[in-house]
């Protein structure tokens, strides 16, 4: 790891600008499951969660993307997968006028880390540029990922310091969603040192963002790390490389939709279409699994 610092928030799922188009923007919103959709045409108007919003451009360091392209008499739905992780896409077609892809359909794809692949092809007339207006969602890690620690987790802030867990099951206060139901929010001062909580590969980091606070526009702001365990799961917490279990990563801090400092630590899985999280344990004292419920004093071990 090089030594270059990173402020680590409220961490969120996937990192949000998954998959935009390069010359383009990207409207993002969160449909009913709480799962973060991309469109370039706003939300639809079955969208339950209304804080719509236009996401800068993607860094080039997770790029997960669905490309139309006409190939002669045909138009292509292409799925585009940089991440180093297996992906799940799902394209909803919210308008077409091809009798091949009907207004309505779904085409799920799930693809190997650096895959490309065609999802769907339609004929049309030669020369015709049919109006085609589609969705998509994206679910990081391999649909048959089994959550299997070999150990209990780390706490992730230094071996002997003690933080107090603000939010975790089975309270909801803003886990509402089920990819965060399971998550632990961990109280601590801007700037402290975040260390891994378990071993893995660093898949995503986000570190440009520098505003927090309450209001749903806040959603996508939230600077983030995420690491990719051997069983398949994946750490919310950057660099493209494998970090050891207790190595430093990040600092604290108090970005994207939060109230003040702290870590929002989550461990995911694909669950088929979308990543859902999973209930998670801290090592104790003589390795003793410590469940995380709200008020909790949770000490590094």
């Amino acid at each position: 790891m090089y030594a270059r610092r990173f402020i680590l928030p409220a961490l969120l799922v996937m990192a949000l600008p998954l998959g935009m188009p390069r010359a383009q923007d990207v409207h993002a919103y969160r449909d009913a499951s709480g799962q973060w959709v991309f469109t370039d045409r706003g939300a639809s108007s079955g969208s339950t969660h209304g804080d719509t919003h236009t996401l800068p451009r993607a860094p080039e360091t997770l790029h997960i993307a669905v490309e139309r392209s006409e190939a002669g008499a045909a138009t292509r739905l292409t799925a585009v997968n940089e991440c180093l992780c297996v992906v799940t896409v799902r394209i909803a077609i919210t308008q077409s006028d091809l009798a091949d892809i009907p207004r309505g359909a779904h085409y799920p794809a799930t693809l190997e880390p650096g895959a490309r692949q065609v999802i769907v092809e339609a004929p049309h007339g030669e020369g015709d540029r049919p109006e085609l207006e589609f969705t998509w969602s994206a679910a990081l890690g391999s649909p048959q990922a089994a959550h299997n620690p070999p150990r209990p987790y780390r706490a992730p802030f230094a071996i002997g310091t003690t933080f107090r867990v603000s939010q975790a099951y089975p309270d909801h206060m803003t886990h509402v969603t089920p990819d965060s139901v399971y998550a632990v929010d961990i109280a601590m001062p801007d700037d402290t040192a975040v260390y891994a909580a378990r071993e893995g590969t660093v898949i995503n980091v986000r570190h440009d963002s520098f505003r927090g606070g309450t209001l749903g526009a806040m959603a996508d702001q939230a600077n983030l790390i995420e690491i990719l365990h051997d069983d398949g799961t994946i750490a919310v917490y950057g660099h493209l490389q494998h970090v050891a279990l207790g190595e430093y990563i990040a600092d604290s801090g108090n970005t994207g939709f939060s109230s003040g400092p702290h870590l929002h630590f989550a461990v995911w899985r694909n669950a088929g279409e979308a990543d859902v999280s999973v209930p998670v344990v801290f090592r104790g004292p003589g390795g003793v699994p410590v469940t995380p419920v709200t008020g909790l004093q949770l000490t590094a071990y």
